[in-house]
């Protein structure tokens, strides 16, 4: 029997010396004051420009509004096909709406749709009342949720996002949020709608963000503009395997804002790309007093890191498995690890799985395979 030991295997690389564009020769340039690109899997930040300022976010407030929204259904709380009643206080909202009239009724999805596509005021008031029985205690969830997701310099003090006192937020934190909401794959069917409608089609509704009809890859995500906050934009788009987020606050113009927020998506496909090259399979795991000798291990999950693009060839890998381990052995039970490395930083760990369950041998085993050892012709 081999001694336990711990096997390692490591490629070597060997790369031809020349100098790839990096993320600080191609920065983009922004007119906005805050702004801020990452990775949407990891939360990596590839650009950012005043990103922990603090600034009125306008309507990109509601991210967090759909988010909770969005919990609300995962829960079981709320269900697409719900009907919400409309109320005073709702239908006497101001800014962009629908028109909700009090007492009317809306499903969950078409309130979902109203304020993905238009940024319905009236809708984020009513939902609100729906989900914790009023505007002020769904504020509070609000700024609770903010707090879990370590958003630091968030405050909340509305739900739709119009000029309030003590209603704050940072490129960073609805970065945070945005990630946070389109973990709900279910929002991008509202969130890429250009065009649709409400009412068995007797109210039209038009996309407020212009880059899901006119940047390649769009998925979202949400718009904003007051006097106080400018204009605002939390953009989401995915190409190929990777998916980025870019904010922009404050913006002199719409356009600007559009303009911005494409520079930043540009420079992130541009730059970096999502390494998943699969590593040959590892040597099968001895297995001691198991019915089976050996076990295969599996990855956990596929590799998928965010890399500078031409670094591919500078990564290595570490495969860390036991000789042998004890049987009985699960299926998915953890075997070992294999660590990624780029230019000797790690860029991230995936587990080793058993790819099958290996029984641990009995006693009636062993007695049977003796009986046909001596008796079997």
């Amino acid at each position: 029997m081999r001694k336990l030991s711990t096997l390692i295997i490591v490629t070597l690389l060997v790369t031809t010396i020349f100098c790839f564009p990096t993320a600080a020769d191609a920065a983009p340039e922004v007119s906005v004051p805050s702004a801020i690109l990452v990775d949407q899997a990891t939360g990596t930040v590839l650009f950012e420009k005043n990103a922990d300022e603090q600034r009125a976010p306008a309507s990109v407030t509601k991210v967090m509004t759909l988010l909770l929204i969005m919990e609300a259904l995962q829960s079981g709380k709320l269900s697409m096909t719900d009907s919400i009643p409309v109320s005073a206080n709702a239908a006497g909202m101001g800014g962009s709406q629908v028109y909700l009239k009090e007492g009317e009724t809306m499903t969950v999805d078409e309130m979902l749709k109203c304020i993905a596509v238009v940024s319905a005021n009236d809708c984020c008031v009513a939902m609100a009342e729906a989900i914790s029985g009023s505007v002020e205690s769904f504020i509070e969830t609000m700024n609770q949720r903010a707090a879990e997701l370590g958003m630091a310099n968030t405050h909340f003090n509305s739900c739709t996002g119009l000029d309030t006192d003590n209603h704050y937020t940072c490129a960073r934190d609805i970065a945070v949020m945005s990630r946070e909401l389109m973990k709900h794959p279910e929002i991008q069917n509202y969130t890429t709608i250009w065009m649709d409608s409400v009412r068995d089609g007797a109210f039209s509704l038009s996309n407020t963000n212009k880059l899901v009809r006119f940047y390649e890859g769009a998925t979202g995500l949400k718009t904003g503009f007051t006097s106080t906050a400018g204009y605002c934009l939390s953009a989401t788009a995915t190409r190929e395997s990777m998916s980025l987020v870019a904010v922009v606050l404050g913006g002199e113009t719409s356009d600007k804002r559009f303009e911005d927020a494409k520079a930043l998506l540009n420079f992130g496909f541009s730059q970096y790309g999502i390494y998943s090259d699969l590593p040959p399979a590892p040597d099968p795991v001895n297995v001691i007093k198991g019915l089976e000798d050996t076990v295969n291990p599996v990855l956990a999950e596929n590799p998928a890191f965010l890399v500078p693009k031409g670094a591919e060839k500078n990564i290595t890998y570490e495969v860390v498995l036991p000789e042998s381990v004890m049987a009985p052995v699960e299926p998915g039970q953890k075997l070992g690890t294999i660590t990624y490395t780029l230019d000797g930083q790690t860029i991230g760990t995936i587990n080793l799985m058993a790819e099958k369950e290996v029984p641990k041998v009995h006693f009636g085993h062993l007695f049977f395979q003796l009986v046909q050892y001596f008796f079997v012709v």
